[in-house]
C-alpha cells in the first residue's frame, strides 16, 4: 500500500454472483475508475456458517429468503481456479487483487497465490484462533471493525501483535456492517478514536452507506485506507448489490478522494505558490496621502494604507513609519519607501 496517498478498495465482495465473467468485469470496472484494488471474498461456505444458520435481514430482502445463509453462500464461492484466472486479469489491468479470507484455510491458499495483503473481516475480529493464524504470517494486516466495541478492536490488535505482527503493519478500518448503513449510524468521528487508541497502525474507513459522500469526508478526515462495495448493476439479485454503488459512482468517489488528497496539503500555514502573486494585488500598503516633502515627518495625516497593485511597505510597520523623515519627495498618492 502506497502510504502518501489515499489506498482506494473497490469492494467487490460477492457481486460477482458466483459468475467468472462478472467477477472480471468488476475488475474492469474498478481499474477503469482509478481504484487501487479490487477486491473479492474467499470463503468456504461450509467452514463458517452452519445449515441452520438464517441469513441477515438485508440478504432476505435482496436474495431468495427461502434459502438458508449457507445455501446462498454455497453459490457465491469462488474456486482456487477462479481466484488464479481473476488474480492474472488484474495483472493484465494493473490493479491489486485482494481477497478477504472467511477461514485460516482461504486465508493459506491467498498467500499462496502471492497475496500480499491480509483483510480481516469484521466478523472475524472475535475470533481468536483466526487471528492468531492470521498475524503469525508477517504480512501487512487490514482489520474491519465493523460491530466492534474499543475493548474488542483493543484484543483483536493484541492478538495480532502478540502472534507476531508489528502494529506498524495493521491497518484498522472503521466501519458499519449494516447494508446500507444509515447515515446517523456512520458516526465517522470515531476514526478518531482508533487514531488516538492506536497511534500506531494506520486507520481509514469501510464505507456501507448509500452514494459516495461519507468515504469523501472520511478522507477529508484523515483516513488512509478508503473501502466501497460496487456492483455492476444495483438491481442484480444478490445479496450486496442494492447497497453497493455504480461504476460512474465509484468513478466519482475516486475522482473525489483524489482531489481531497490535495487539497488537505500540510500543516503548515503559509502562502501557497499559487497566491504569492496577489499579495501585491489583494494587502494594501503604505502610501502618501497627501504631498509629502523631503524631510517632512510622516505623520497619521500624510500617510494612509491601500492597494498599491505593486507591493511596498505593510500597514502592520505603521508604527514604525510614524516619526520618520522622507528621504525624497513624494506626490500624493505614491508608495511610501525609505
Amino acid at each position: 500500500m502506497n502510504k502518501s496517498s489515499v489506498y482506494i478498495i473497490a469492494e467487490a465482495g460477492v457481486n460477482h454472483d458466483g459468475d467468472i465473467d462478472i467477477a472480471k468485469r468488476l475488475i474492469d470496472a474498478a481499474a477503469n475508475a482509478g481504484a487501487d484494488a479490487v477486491k473479492f471474498q474467499t470463503f468456504k461456505a461450509s467452514e463458517i456458517v452452519t445449515a441452520q444458520a438464517q441469513k441477515a435481514a438485508y440478504q432476505k430482502e435482496t436474495s431468495d429468503s427461502a434459502e438458508s445463509q449457507l445455501m446462498m453462500l454455497k453459490k457465491l464461492e469462488l474456486d482456487a481456479e477462479a481466484h488464479t484466472e481473476l488474480l492474472a486479469h488484474c495483472k493484465t489491468k494493473n490493479i491489486e487483487f485482494l481477497s478477504t479470507p472467511f477461514d485460516s484455510e482461504s486465508l493459506d491458499m491467498l498467500l499462496e497465490m502471492g497475496i500480499s495483503v491480509i483483510k480481516i473481516p469484521s466478523g472475524e475480529i472475535t475470533n481468536l484462533p483466526y487471528l492468531r493464524h492470521a498475524g503469525a504470517k508477517d504480512k501487512k494486516i487490514i482489520v474491519s471493525t465493523g460491530m466492534a466495541t474499543l475493548l474488542e478492536v483493543k484484543e483483536a490488535v493484541q492478538a495480532l501483535e502478540q502472534a507476531g505482527t508489528s502494529l506498524a503493519n495493521i491497518t484498522l478500518l472503521h466501519c458499519n456492517t449494516q447494508y446500507p448503513t444509515p447515515f446517523e449510524d456512520a458516526n465517522l468521528r470515531a476514526m478518531q478514536t482508533l487514531v488516538d487508541t492506536f497511534p500506531e497502525c494506520a486507520v481509514g474507513y469501510s464505507d456501507h452507506t448509500l452514494g459516495i459522500a461519507c468515504p469523501i469526508a472520511a478522507t477529508a478526515m484523515g483516513a488512509t485506507v478508503i473501502e466501497k462495495h460496487f456492483t455492476l448493476d444495483k438491481t442484480m439479485e444478490g445479496p450486496d448489490h442494492a447497497a453497493s454503488i455504480a461504476p460512474d459512482e465509484l468513478s466519482a468517489m475516486t475522482a473525489a478522494i483524489r482531489e481531497i488528497e490535495k487539497a488537505l496539503g500540510s500543516s503548515e500555514k503559509e502562502p501557497s505558490p499559487s497566491e504569492k502573486d496577489n499579495i501585491s494585488i489583494a494587502r494594501r500598503f503604505l502610501i502618501a496621502a497627501s504631498p509629502i516633502a523631503k524631510g517632512e515627518l510622516f505623520n497619521e495625516s500624510n500617510i494612509a494604507a491601500k492597494r498599491t497593485g505593486n507591493g511596498g511597505i505593510s500597514p502592520m510597520r505603521w508604527d514604525d513609519i510614524i516619526g520618520k523623515q522622507a528621504t525624497r519627495d513624494f506626490q500624493a498618492g505614491e508608495t511610501i519607501a525609505l
